[in-house]
């Protein structure tokens, strides 16, 4: 406690000591409790704002290493990433290619997933986006990965059947080679009958009234009977997106619905329709266009033999049809 206090009492002349009230010592505990309660406060306002806990920084360590470790598995990511870019693009480029299957859209390998809340759990933490551009990430590779594989098992499942598909695609000349002549090709040629140029979506071969007509690729009859100016005309489905068409014939010897193997006769040649003399009138069609069917007689000639066809039917000579 604080010195004794006295005063001086003028009826008796003398110094008395001060006699302090109950009011007087609580009022002087509580200025005093104050006071400490005031610096403590203080102390501990300026120790928490300006100086760490030790439980503070192991937590800022920990939160460091967080980041760091987010960073090193961003940049994973973004090397998973690009394998992946590059597993697709042989996909698409090489793999598909070879088994002439489509492509996959990039709009759908690429497709969104979830929900604009999706992310919503990982908002409203210091480290927020950062968080959410990895989980992003990962996302999207995995749903990359499963589109992949659904590729490969259908690359996997177009090459156990390539001896089928192979055996369907065209791949001969509809005459056997030396009973016929290439006269005309696939583009641009003047009509003999109608008296202008047009688009001549096939290739004409010459031959003798009666000659043979052969399936080019296994397949199933879709058509068989008149067809406009192609007159008597059979066409095949062979499957895989491939259709060849028949026209002029003078006789057609398969029915719809029947199954044919390359090689089979299917009719003979004659001047149906809209033709200037006997021939037969070819055409290829793949996923509904109609192309270029001399690229497909490479069953029937050597290399040296292939490059003389598509010169002959390069030339801008007059069709028979």
């Amino acid at each position: 406690m604080g010195k004794e206090q006295y005063f001086y009492n003028p009826k008796s002349l003398t110094y008395e000591k001060l006699k302090k009230s109950r009011m007087f010592i609580f009022l002087r505990i509580f200025r005093f409790l104050l006071i400490f309660v005031a610096f403590a406060a203080i102390g501990i306002f300026f120790a928490y704002t300006f100086f760490d806990s030790p439980k503070e920084r192991m937590l800022k360590r920990e939160i460091a290493q967080y980041e760091f470790q987010f960073t090193l598995l961003n940049d994973r990511l973004d090397q998973v990433g690009s394998v992946m870019k590059n597993i697709q693009d042989k996909d698409d480029n090489i793999y598909r290619v070879i088994f002439e299957a489509e492509p996959i859209p990039s709009s759908f390998r690429e497709a969104g997933f979830g929900g604009v809340d999706r992310y919503a759990r990982l908002d409203g933490y210091k480290n927020s986006q950062i968080i959410i551009e990895t989980t992003k990430k990962l996302d999207r590779i995995t749903s990359q990965m499963v589109i992949q594989s659904k590729s490969f098992d259908e690359v996997f499942d177009m090459a156990r059947n390539k001896s089928l598909m192979l055996a369907c695609i065209p791949a001969i000349q509809p005459i056997e080679k030396g009973n016929g002549r290439i006269v005309s090709g696939y583009g641009m040629r003047y009509h003999p009958i109608l008296k202008y140029r047009r688009m001549h979506w096939g290739i004409d071969i010459t031959a003798h009234s009666g000659t043979p007509i052969y399936a080019t690729g296994n397949g199933v009859v879709n058509f068989n009977g008149r067809k406009g100016g192609y007159g008597k005309t059979c066409m095949i489905n062979h499957g895989y997106g491939y259709q060849t068409l028949y026209g002029h014939m003078k006789t057609i010897t398969v029915r719809k619905g029947q199954k044919v193997k390359r090689g089979e006769i299917i009719g003979y040649v004659g001047s149906t329709g809209l033709s200037a003399a006997p021939h037969i009138h070819y055409e290829v069609i793949y996923n509904n266009k109609k192309v270029n069917p001399v690229n497909y007689f490479y069953n029937d000639f050597t290399p040296e033999e292939f490059e003389k066809v598509l010169e002959l039917a390069s030339r801008d000579t007059q069709v028979l049809s």
